[in-house]
Order: structure tokens, then C-alpha cells, then sequence
């Protein structure tokens, strides 16, 4: 079992930033990857951006060039940049942990999300 603590999202105009935490109750170095999703009322939840215990990192065409996932480990924390937001970043933003293995499948955790508002 892993928690996922999120904050940081909030209010802003558009061409604003914010930065999220992802908090996670076991060290991140035992987790696969970590990633944020958002979903948008009506809308399917989506990938945003993902990071491997390697460093590796990946991000939807839609927010590249915006936003930045990074991490602390110290903090078993990770972080995500948003720059540049636009009101179609609108959503609540979750965090996201893979700790899958043969010994435990499908080993998917989730925070409780954070809301992110960006406003004409």
C-alpha cells in the first residue's frame, strides 16, 4: 500500500504558473514510475507527465515545453512545473504511482487530487 499526498494546485489567470507535490509514503526509488494525470468534469482522465526511478521522463504533446516533472528523493516527493497554463489546463490533477511486479500486479495507486483553475 502507498499514499499519495497532492497540493499545490489553486487559482490563476491564464499565462500563470503552479507547482504540484506529490507526496508518497515509501521511497520513490521502490516505486516503477511516477506520473500526473488530469481530468476535466466530463472528460477521461490523461496522462500529463511521467517519471522513472531512472530520471526518465516523458510528457503529453499537450503540455510540452510548459510543464516540468522533477523530483526530490530525500522527500520521496515529485513535482510538477506548470508554466504558460491556459484555461484547457483546467482540471483536477492526480498523482500516480506504478509499483507493479510479478509478486504484486497491477499495483496502481492514486492520490486524492488537487484542483487546478485557469481562468480567462
Amino acid at each position: 500500500q502507498v499514499q499519495l499526498v497532492e497540493s499545490g494546485g489553486g487559482l490563476v489567470q491564464a499565462g500563470g504558473s503552479l507547482r504540484l507535490s506529490c507526496a508518497a509514503s515509501i521511497s520513490i526509488f521502490s516505486i516503477n514510475a511516477m506520473g500526473w494525470y488530469r481530468q476535466a468534469p466530463g472528460k477521461q482522465r490523461e496522462l500529463v507527465a511521467t517519471i522513472a526511478t531512472s530520471g526518465s521522463t516523458t510528457y503529453a504533446d499537450s503540455v510540452k515545453g510548459r510543464f516540468t516533472i522533477s523530483r526530490n528523493t530525500a522527500k520521496n516527493t515529485v513535482y510538477l512545473q506548470m508554466n504558460s497554463l491556459k484555461p484547457e489546463d483546467t482540471a483536477v490533477y492526480y498523482c500516480n504511482a506504478d509499483r507493479s511486479a510479478v509478486s504484486r500486479p497491477h499495483a496502481v495507486y492514486w492520490g486524492q487530487g488537487t484542483q487546478v483553475t485557469v481562468s480567462s
